[in-house]
């Protein structure tokens, strides 16, 4: 990789963490981390890891979703944004799939009757 790519990466990598502080200090304020976990110039690909409070925060799935609505539009090289919480077991779904007392995990739930109730 030549010089000039290394700078343009060191370069967009800066716009996207100034774009997340800027644009989600909440993010901080709540004990929670935003950090770059893959950036590829070449395809506009663009991986962050939401951390700390983030992990099971219940309003995580719209600061993901809105992250990602953003930032393609004020960073004309990113096309495709990933975010991650680390609660959704390396899927790109936003965060922990909701669960109710009763039910176990991989448990289909027959229509939206919800759990069982134990007695």
């Amino acid at each position: 990789m030549s010089t000039d790519a290394t700078s343009g990466d060191d370069d967009l990598k800066e716009r996207v963490t100034n774009f997340l502080r800027r644009n989600f200090p909440q993010i901080q304020m709540h004990g929670g981390s935003a950090a770059i976990q893959h950036l590829d110039r070449e395809t506009g690909e663009v991986t962050v890891m939401l951390g700390g409070a983030c992990s099971g925060c219940g309003i995580s799935p719209m600061t993901i979703q809105a992250i990602k609505s953003r930032m393609v539009k004020e960073i004309p090289e990113i096309e495709v944004v990933h975010a991650e919480t680390g609660m959704g077991g390396g899927h790109d779904d936003g965060g922990m799939s909701p669960s109710f007392p009763g039910e176990t995990e991989g448990e289909e739930r027959d229509g939206d009757e919800g759990p069982q109730a134990p007695f």
